[in-house]
């Protein structure tokens, strides 16, 4: 007896319970205890009971007769309970003789862990037995409710949902239920109603949620009401549900007609419109339920819990089960071995996954059985009482020194960790075996079926993603082997942005150009949130996966937060110098610097992609590593044209940045708008100095300017006077006197964005002191001046945009667009700035809260101008990395659309025309502020 109690998975709790019924029994103590002492089979038994479930000890010791089911009597039978009884007393019998079931059922399961040589039962034998107990007790509640109610003129079916239609059922489940009737709907209704209440009074919550539209609609319909909701209104959960469907008690002949109508229709639905959007949607909601803290203890829901085999299974089912009947099966563990037979999974995998799948369950059966209640949370860590008694109910002994709760927790960590892994497997090796392999035996599945499946999961061209996932993983090498552990998370992830296919390619051209460098696929292995990074990037983007491949440092970035979107731009223009200083010729100098600038541009743009950086912060890095670019450019040009020039330098040059370069707003397509300025050096001539200083120029923007797979360095001097007609490099004087005598309104306006760049500071400075009487002229502008650039104005928006342009969706000319809001800020620049110093600034952000500080607009009309500017600087900057290639264009369709929008943080399933709808609002709202103050 002793070694029995050793041997229970709580000694302590089945001493106590055999203490309380020996005081329960009384009198017939002597009679159980030598039952028990004689027994092997009750003592395995009642023993194990008592110390795997307070529930039924508590349940024994009221009903102290009950030890004779677990000895030699036949137990209840649930019908015979119930035959003519009614009311409370009918409930009380239900209950009883359901109870004394559940209890022989659970000595049957546990009696092994005491008494070693009595069976232990598979798992699929105790959820039979469970699902058969509560099939019986729905039958037993309907024969109350019909002794209690006359329904001769009504016709009622009842059809198992969910676990129990799979034959599947926990010791503590919900059953769900949907209803059919016939004749009498009232009567129907008011018998399936009575039959919940029983049962759920007496055994368990009948739960009736997955009837069509749920809890608001009719608890029962006819045959016909159920198959014009399924034809015109179910979604697509609502069939993945049906899966399991059967009929259990009432009209079974009702019930098979019924499963002869909506069976057709389950295996159809991946046919449907918006099948995929609606299983992704579903996959998000599941996952998404389980709180932070509990996501790692959840044997239900919890990442690699009971859900992610049971929804891959069902989803496997719902695409390969229109062409395979043998895949038709309501059982998880019956439909895994199904698909391994069939080769849409490798029998090894469909094997591990169910072992693994019978473990979880099994844990769950023993945490419900403990107090009866329904509850998936495993035991938190510190909590090692609770650990070694389920270790041992589960039959989890020591092992090579470790306690049984030490083994437990490995075990349960490695069985998540599995299934984990071959859920996501799941969405994809079986695709890869029957393209890519062929067996002509052992296969069943062809690649129309294949196509299908990654139709499913969200690809438009399932041929196309076939032939990149056999070109990744063809070979026996160990790079194809790490592919094929990382494709099925990379497929998985690439389905949920806005453009799957388009990420695929991008992911094998990635992976060939780096098929060289160690350690990337280690990286993408080892780093979870690495992959997870990228397979957003690559779904949203086309100019990024071709700077990675050319950046591929980049990547290890992405698993740190910080060091991506968190350094500093002045010390990255720092580093950038330095790193290019090292190198006397401007070749070398202006490669090492293309370098930089792409590993900076991949750096920003993954940050800004993924909603880690603001705007304003990449326009400032963006503009940061031009400069630091120019800088270095300059200064390897200016010291090979001074050995060409015999050693020294003829001339002082100074860079001036203009346009967004000289606002520090540039974007990823922006153009790098200079002007160079120079000053003879004692000794040398004015036109000596500029002819120096031109080769200089040319030279720099040459090297910049040349054809590379980069994106582009152009440095565009036509802002200087007399444009593409000028001299490329003037003196200061030469500006000065210019500008005095043959400057025009727009020019003293672009000279507003004037800033000192690169080369000589000093003459930078003079530069833009010179020019403080241009752009901010004394007084103020007069009405003809305002009057002119208003006129200018009017004439880009009417001349300069692009034909066919939607001016409501241009971010650069549109109307609320970029230039509204920074020609509106630069005429109250050339208005004010002479008295108001706070004014003088190339930002266009700057200039707004000057404006509002001394009193030229509203805060109000500030904010709608600020707002509409960082939206389209975001808009603009999303379109070209989004489409590949610098754009002012808002895409208004299609997945260019949905990639902006998602990129700028709109949910993947929001529609995208409220984006668009947003931008429009926005923006004509600005356009409002912009006729009231800059048109007056």
């Amino acid at each position: 007896m002793l070694t029995a109690f050793s041997r229970s998975p709580d000694p302590d709790l089945a001493l106590r319970g055999i203490d309380r019924l020996r005081e329960s029994v009384g009198r017939s103590w002597d009679t159980l205890d030598l039952a028990l002492r004689d027994d092997v089979t009750l003592r395995g038994r009642l023993i194990a009971v008592l110390g795997a479930s307070t529930a039924l000890s508590d349940f024994l010791v009221a009903n102290p007769d009950e030890w004779h089911d677990l000895h030699d009597t036949e137990p209840p039978d649930l019908l015979a309970a119930v035959d003519g009884l009614t009311g409370p007393e009918a409930v009380r019998a239900l209950r009883q003789a359901y109870r004394a079931r559940l209890m022989e059922i659970a000595a049957d399961d546990l009696g092994h862990l005491v008494e070693p040589t009595l069976y232990a039962p598979a798992f699929e034998d105790v959820t039979a037995r469970l699902t058969d107990l509560a099939e019986e007790a729905l039958r037993a509640a309907l024969v109350v409710a019909h002794a209690e109610i006359d329904g001769r003129d009504a016709q009622l079916a009842v059809i198992a949902m969910g676990k129990c239609g799979g034959r599947e059922l926990n010791y503590v489940s919900d059953v769900d239920v949907v209803f059919v009737g016939e004749g009498n709907l009232d009567i129907a209704t008011r018998l399936a109603s009575r039959m919940m209440t029983v049962a759920g009074s007496a055994c368990f919550e009948v739960d009736a949620a997955l009837r069509p539209e749920g809890k608001a609609g009719a608890l029962v319909r006819t045959l016909d009401g159920h198959a014009a909701y399924y034809k015109r209104w179910a979604r697509t959960w609502e069939f993945q549900a049906l899966l399991k469907a059967r009929p259990v008690a009432g009209d079974v002949e009702l019930g098979e007609r019924y499963l002869d109508v909506v069976r057709p229709m389950v295996w159809t639905a991946a046919d449907r419109d918006g099948f995929v959007a609606d299983v992704q949607q579903m996959r998000r909601r599941v996952e998404d339920h389980v709180p932070a803290d509990l996501v790692n203890r959840e044997l239900k829901l919890g990442r690699g819990g009971l859900r992610d085999v049971e929804f891959a299974v069902q989803l496997l089912q719902l695409v390969h089960g229109r062409s395979d009947e043998r895949l038709r099966l309501g059982s998880t563990t019956s439909a895994l071995t199904a698909l391994g037979a069939g080769g849409y999974v490798g029998r090894a995998d469909a094997a591990a996954l169910g072992e693994s799948y019978r473990f979880l369950r099994t844990l769950e059966h023993r945490l419900q059985l403990q107090k009866l209640r329904r509850t998936h949370l495993f035991p938190d860590e510190s909590n090692l009482g609770d650990l070694r008694w389920l270790a041992r109910a589960a039959g989890v002994r020591p092992d090579g020194g470790r306690a049984e709760e030490q083994v437990l927790l490995s075990e349960f960590r490695r069985h998540s960790n599995r299934v984990r892994r071959l859920h996501e497997k799941l969405f994809y090796r079986p695709l890869l075996d029957a393209v890519a392999k062929v067996p002509t035996e052992a296969l069943r599945l062809t690649t129309v079926e294949a196509a299908a499946r990654l139709g499913a999961l969200g690809f438009t061209s399932p041929e196309g993603a076939l032939h990149h996932i056999q070109a990744l993983t063809s070979g026996v090498s160990r790079r194809a082997a790490i592919q094929g552990a990382l494709l099925p998370v990379i497929l998985d992830l690439l389905a949920h942005t806005p453009d799957p296919d388009g990420g695929l390619l991008s992911y094998r051209k990635m992976s060939e150009a780096l098929a060289t460098t160690p350690w990337y696929l280690r990286l993408l292995r080892d780093e979870g949130a690495v992959v997870e990074r990228l397979a957003q990037l690559l779904g949203l983007s086309k100019l990024v996966p071709d700077m990675l491949a050319r950046a591929p440092e980049v990547l290890r970035l992405l698993a740190h937060t910080d060091e991506l979107a968190g350094r500093d731009p002045a010390e990255v223009a720092t580093s950038l110098r330095n790193a290019v200083g090292r190198h006397r010729d401007l070749i070398g100098a202006v490669t090492a610097a293309r370098s930089l600038r792409r590993h900076e541009l991949a750096r920003v743009a993954c940050a800004d992609l993924l909603g880690l950086m603001e705007t304003t912060a990449v326009c400032n890095a963006l503009s940061s590593v031009w400069v630091a670019v120019l800088q270095s450019a300059l200064a390897a040009a200016e010291r090979e044209k001074s050995v060409e020039a015999g050693g020294w330098p003829k001339a002082n040059i100074a860079i001036i940045g203009m346009g967004r370069l000289g606002g520090h707003e540039l974007g990823y397509g922006s153009d790098a708008d200079v002007m160079f300025v120079c000053e003879p050096v004692p000794g040398v001539s004015d036109d000596e100095a500029v002819k120096f200083a031109s080769a200089v120029a040319e030279a720099m923007r040459r090297q910049l300017g040349a054809p590379s797979q980069d994106p582009a360095l152009e440095v565009d001097v036509d802002l200087r006077p007399q444009g593409r007609q000028g001299p490329l490099v003037r003196t200061l004087d030469s500006y000065v006197a210019y500008y005095r005598r043959w400057g025009e309104i727009w020019e003293a306006q672009a000279l507003l964005r004037a800033d000192f760049v690169a080369g000589d500071d000093r003459l930078g400075a003079r530069f833009l002191e010179s020019v403080n009487e241009i752009r901010y002229p004394a007084g103020g502008l007069d009405a003809t001046a305002v009057r002119e650039i208003r006129r200018i104005k009017a004439r880009v928006e009417t001349e300069r945009l692009p034909r066919g342009a939607d001016p409501t969706t241009h971010t650069k000319l549109g109307r609320g667009g970029l230039a509204d809001i920074e020609w509106t800020v630069q005429l109250l620049q050339m208005q004010h700035a002479y008295e108001e110093p706070s004014l003088r600034t190339t930002r266009t952000l700057d200039g707004l809260v000057a404006a509002v500080d001394v009193g030229l607009i509203t805060a109000e009309d500030a904010e709608e101008l600020r707002s509409a500017w960082v939206l389209a600087t975001s808009v603009r900057n999303a379109a070209t990395l989004v489409r590949g290639k610098p754009t002012d264009q808002v895409p208004t369709s299609g997945r260019e659309l949905a990639a902006v929008a998602n990129a700028l943080g709109y949910p993947r399933d929001a529609d995208p025309g409220e984006f668009l709808d947003s931008y429009r609002r926005t923006t004509r709202r600005t356009r409002a502020v912009v006729e009231r103050i800059f048109y007056a």
